[in-house]
Parts: structure tokens; sequence; C-alpha cells
């Protein structure tokens, strides 16, 4: 199940950077650092996974 859920994280976090570099190229500021902001909290959710599901 984890190794799942890891992939789903990568998958979100990939969507999150994309998304942002394309709303900043269409001068979208505030919803373009939105996303980037949020790939950080996943990306740091990913690299401590283990601690967040008590293992």
């Amino acid at each position: 199940m984890i190794p799942f859920h890891r992939v789903l994280i990568m998958t979100a976090i990939f969507f999150c950077v994309g998304f942002a570099l394309w709303s900043l190229w269409r001068g979208q500021m505030a919803l373009g650092i939105a996303f980037l902001v949020l790939a950080a909290a996943l990306t740091y959710y990913l690299r401590h996974l283990r601690r967040f599901i008590g293992r």
C-alpha cells in the first residue's frame, strides 16, 4: 500500500510543479506560487512519510 501511495504523491508533485510553471508563464503569479508551495509541502510529506504514518 505504501509504494502505491508514494507513486500517487510523486504524481501530485509533478502535476503541481508543471501547473505552477504554466501558471507563472501565463502571468498568474499567485496561483503559480501557491502550487509551488503545495509541491514543496508534498515533497516534505513524501520525504517524511514514515513519520506521518507512524512506522
